[in-house]
């Protein structure tokens, strides 16, 4: 009998441990972080691509930066789009029909005045990838008028942001979908500068053309070197300068590369992280910033 009750006695006191070690795992703080939390293409998790309701959900949630891509229209106006074209998965027709999707797309921005492509509904059709989304009739916005839109917003909010802006561009593109780098470079820097002041934008692109047009007659400007494969010392040989950011595919990306590429006095911010795990194993390795569809998940681990 008394070694039933010490038996007894021992499980209570096991359990009372494990309880207390849950607890203080569960009230354990998470780790924390300084960096630059970018909504990428404002919160494409959350709202649609490259649209107003998305850099207001950005906004709202407290990004410092917000990621988005430009291209031109016909009248060489600075739209938000990630193609030069509809995406016919996400798009209604200014009749309010679903589009077909074919190669090659039916639209060419570079061959419509915005006030064509302005009548497109960009908001209503759920993208298949993000079901998350939170849905709402609107149109593609142009660059000036996010400017417009969020520089109030911040204002209100004291708040000021950075903006990541990506030019869309490839050497096949040239002419057909948009002008050559000099032309294309000059026109979004006309429509930047004097609203936006130098300090809270950068430039990025995957065509290192952009970028190296950028270096040598914006060198004011800060850029981000966009890049899916290879290495950091061999993308860096190809740009043929050192940029400010380095922007690769996450799963590139280790502590090693990020602390080769701090000693070269560059900045490493990988695009495009989603999952809660991969932010914090990329914090941990030491990266500048991450750009995420969904910057609510990474807010846990920001200071």
């Amino acid at each position: 009998m008394r070694n039933i009750i010490v038996l007894f006695v021992f499980v209570l006191t096991l359990l009372s441990c494990i309880n207390t070690h849950k607890k203080q795992v569960k009230s354990a703080p998470k780790e924390k972080y300084h960096y630059d939390l970018q909504g990428h293409r404002g919160a494409r998790g959350l709202a649609p691509e490259n649209t107003m309701p998305a850099f207001e959900k950005a906004l709202e949630l407290g990004v410092k930066t917000l990621e988005l891509d430009v291209v031109l229209s016909k009248d060489k106006q600075v739209v938000v789009s990630h193609e030069p074209w509809f995406n016919a998965i996400l798009t209604l027709t200014p009749e309010n029909e679903e589009m077909q999707e074919i190669t090659p797309p039916s639209t060419n921005f570079y061959q419509m005045d915005y006030s064509n492509i302005k009548e497109y509904d960009c908001g209503s059709r759920q993208h298949p990838n993000f079901p998350h989304q939170k849905l709402k009739r609107t149109h593609k916005p142009l660059l000036t008028d996010v400017f417009e839109v969020i520089e109030k917003k911040s204002l209100e909010t004291g708040k000021s942001l950075h903006y990541n802006i990506e030019i869309k561009s490839m050497p096949q593109g040239d002419n057909i979908y948009h002008p050559e780098p000099k032309e294309y470079v000059d026109i979004v820097l006309n429509t930047i500068q004097d609203r936006i002041p130098n300090e809270r934008f950068n430039i990025q692109s995957f065509d290192f053309r952009i970028l190296q047009y950028l270096h040598e007659n914006y060198p004011k400007i800060a850029v981000a070197a966009l890049v899916e494969k290879g290495t950091l010392n061999a993308n860096l040989t190809n740009l043929g300068f050192t940029p400010e950011i380095y922007s690769p595919n996450y799963t590139l990306v280790d502590s090693e590369l990020v602390a080769d590429a701090h000693q070269k006095g560059i900045k490493v911010i990988p695009w495009t992280v989603n999952s809660k795990k991969e932010m914090l194993k990329l914090l941990q390795a030491g990266v500048d910033g991450i750009i995420t569809d969904y910057p609510d998940r990474a807010l846990e681990y920001r200071e």
